[in-house]
């Protein structure tokens, strides 16, 4: 039996992994699981999993849990923050680790997973955006096994599978474009909040739901592929795909091209991490293509959608710093838009006149690549409060 750590528990990602464990008790036993402030669900994970381990992200949902706990049976140790994260992802017992946190917060725990030696499922993007070398390093190092989540990259390191010594010609990314990818540009300066959140193919949390919107998710995904597979920009193309059936392909030397296809549903590519190398049942339904009737493809648009283009030009740069300001500016101006401070069009403009006016500085161990990020963060966020103020 397979122990799991779940980061990011109460998350879509972690959610999803939970009905996967609840559906093969034979073969998974939850060892951790870390999540936010959603004390209601995690109690009630907690009560059905029993994990040995559970991290809040604060203090006062922590004490919180222990209160509604104070009747629970067996060994359990609470914590929160930085130290529960890490306590979680590096849990005795745990075989493998689901780093599914969103955002910047997912970077710490997973680097200790990795030196911990535990194997990682990998669905936080910003890990090998903000640290991709530093990151390939420290799991080649330490020998474990790295399987990524996402259904883009699950479907990449699918396809690789036993063709690892073979030669990559090209990477293929399909989008589905999301929900405004055939919005007139003057459409796109009233998308409104629900708008951006319903995604015509996907279930997936706000963040990467807006990052789907905008393109941003396909760039980030371009630099996670650029260090997962060690291949370089120009070799990795981006689609779009609107039925969102072929998750990517790979095209070798010879011509050959080789495609992951399921449903648009995330138990699929968790269940293949959670699994590997072996295969089993998702709960998921079949794909019917008479239903579908025909699969289309198309290019991107980076003149509505720069954020794509900008992730590609991030990786021309020397060093991960451009990187790092993508990804940070992008955390910033998508948590404006949520919180309905600015409007959709204002996302790209915001995250482009970040990597325009921050000088990018060098940076290679993790304290530099947290510090830097917390420091584009803190610039962007006291810009916008002096722009509203002004």
């Amino acid at each position: 039996m397979k122990g799991i750590s779940v980061l990011g528990s109460t998350g879509s990602i972690g959610i999803q992994t939970l009905e996967l464990a609840r559906l093969h008790p034979d073969l998974f036993r939850i060892t951790a699981l870390a999540a936010g402030s959603n004390v209601d669900l995690l109690e009630r994970q907690v009560r059905e999993f029993r994990p040995v381990v559970v991290s809040c992200s604060k203090e006062t949902s922590a004490i919180e849990l222990k209160r509604r706990l104070s009747d629970y049976s067996g060994p359990l140790w609470i914590g929160h923050s930085t130290e529960g994260l890490e306590r979680a992802a590096t849990a005795v017992g745990a075989d493998l680790v689901v780093g599914g946190l969103p955002g910047s917060i997912g970077l710490r725990p997973c680097f200790a997973a990795v030196q911990a030696g535990k194997d990682l499922a990998l669905a936080t993007k910003e890990v090998l955006v903000m640290a991709g070398k530093l990151f390939m390093s420290t799991v080649a190092r330490e020998g474990i096994t790295l399987l990524p989540v996402d259904s883009e990259q699950s479907a990449i390191f699918q396809c690789l599978h036993g063709n690892r010594e073979c030669e990559i010609k090209r990477i293929i990314l399909t989008a589905s474009g999301g929900p405004f990818s055939n919005f007139p540009r003057e459409r796109m300066e009233r998308i409104t909040r629900d708008e951006t959140l319903n995604h015509p193919r996907w279930k997936m949390g706000p963040k990467v739901t807006v990052d789907s919107a905008t393109l941003m998710n396909k760039g980030l995904e371009v630099i996670e592929a650029r260090w997962l597979f060690d291949v370089p920009a120009n070799h990795i193309e981006v689609v779009i795909h609107p039925e969102s059936i072929i998750h990517s392909m790979v095209e070798f030397a010879d011509g050959s091209i080789l495609a992951q296809l399921g449903a648009t549903d995330m138990r699929i590519p968790i269940s293949y991490a959670l699994a590997f190398p072996s295969r089993i049942n998702s709960g998921t339904q079949a794909v019917s293509f008479p239903a579908l009737g025909s699969l289309n493809f198309q290019m991107p648009d980076t003149n509505r959608f720069p954020l794509l283009k900008a992730a590609y030009d991030v990786l021309e740069q020397s060093g991960n710093a451009s990187a790092i300001i993508l990804n940070a500016a992008d955390e910033v101006a998508v948590e404006l838009f949520l919180s309905e401070k600015i409007p959709f069009s204002y996302i790209p403009k915001i995250v482009l006149g970040a990597l325009n006016r921050i000088p990018p500085i060098q940076v290679e161990t993790l304290e530099e690549i947290e510090a830097f990020h917390q420091q584009v963060v803190n610039r962007l966020r006291k810009d916008w409060a002096a722009a509203v103020t002004g």
